[in-house]
């Protein structure tokens, strides 16, 4: 009679090993790529010949882009609810400054009624972003 031994058995325990590797490995891709998704909106800024304010904190910024569409900090906010959200947003501030970024191409009407809007909320200083004018191009493109 013959002793029949356990190595035939399967084995069923998991090795961990490689899908530890698998797991580290997607995590450095996740948290490389991350950073790369996030974007802003696209605004095309008027250009202005003005020095930058100095910035010490995030400030409140609220955007149209060239659709219309409005937003507060990246966060799209239909215009009739504009006012509503701005005052619930400095509620607990206590600067009461907004700065307003509009894209060249919006009707100049659609721009004053978003900054009645934006002073309605309560705002007490309203600044305007631009992009600084590139002075180097007038002095190496003479025209005449």
């Amino acid at each position: 009679m013959a002793m029949g031994t356990n190595n035939d058995r399967l084995m069923s325990d998991i090795n961990v090993t490689p899908f530890v590797d698998v797991m580290l490995v997607l995590l450095i891709i996740f948290m490389v790529t991350a950073p790369m998704m996030t974007q802003g909106v696209d605004v095309a800024l008027p250009e202005a010949s003005s020095e930058a304010l100095p910035s010490e904190q995030e400030q409140l910024v609220v955007t149209i882009d060239k659709t219309n569409h409005v937003y507060i900090n990246n966060y799209q906010v239909p215009l009739d609810m504009l006012q509503e959200k701005l005052v619930k947003v400095l509620d607990g501030r206590t600067d009461r400054e907004v700065y307003f970024r509009a894209d060249k191409d919006i009707a100049y009407g659609i721009a004053i009624h978003i900054m009645s809007e934006i002073k309605g909320a309560g705002v007490t200083n309203l600044g305007l972003v631009t992009v600084p004018s590139d002075q180097n191009k007038e002095d190496k493109n003479p025209t005449g």
